[in-house]
């Protein structure tokens, strides 16, 4: 498929396009931290749970809330027939992203030595950060792809009779609509 310079966006207005993309999904991702640190809060403080468990708890069901937010509001314009696929590379890439979280934060706890509560929820921002960075790009790469663009269809070269014409056509249009604006 050839594309010309007029059919293909420019940088500028992809750039574009990804900082409103990165907008909504910081603003889903937000939300999904709130509700990881929550959860990851009430398990450790509440439960008595270890840090670990309470990451991977707090995580998973944080996953679940993000799905909703990028299906139904970030990609929802994005190709969602086969479902299947779309929910299995997510909880995979999720998954990944939770395993460097997770790994972060037992890297702070457990060789670093950093065990208070407020310590465990800076290493847990740190691990966020990063694991945040995946999966932006993991999510809109491999698990909500962009519909493909229709094929645009090959424009034959006009002649100078074909251009000539179509000239004369503009210009009686142009006539037209100055007569009729005086």
């Amino acid at each position: 498929m050839a594309t010309t310079a007029a059919s293909s966006p420019s940088l500028v207005q992809r750039m574009r396009g990804l900082k409103g993309e990165v907008v909504k999904f910081g603003i889903v991702g937000l939300s999904g931290v709130v509700v990881n640190f929550a959860v990851f809060w009430v398990c450790i403080n509440s439960l008595g749970l270890a840090s670990l468990r309470s990451n991977i708890v707090a995580t998973v069901i944080a996953i679940a809330t993000n799905y909703l937010g990028y299906r139904y509001w970030l990609y929802r314009d994005r190709d969602a027939a086969s479902r299947k696929r779309e929910i299995t590379l997510f909880l995979v890439f999720s998954g990944i992203g939770m395993l460097i979280e997770t790994g972060v934060l037992g890297f702070f706890r457990y060789v670093l030595g950093m065990d208070s509560h407020y310590e465990q929820l800076g290493a847990k921002v740190i691990g966020l950060a990063v694991a945040t960075v995946f999966r932006f790009v993991s999510y809109r790469t491999w698990v909500f792809k962009a519909l493909p663009e229709p094929a645009a269809e090959p424009v034959p070269a006009a002649t100078g009779q074909e251009l000539a014409a179509q000239a004369e056509l503009m210009l009686a249009a142009e006539q037209i609509r100055y007569a009729k604006a005086e």
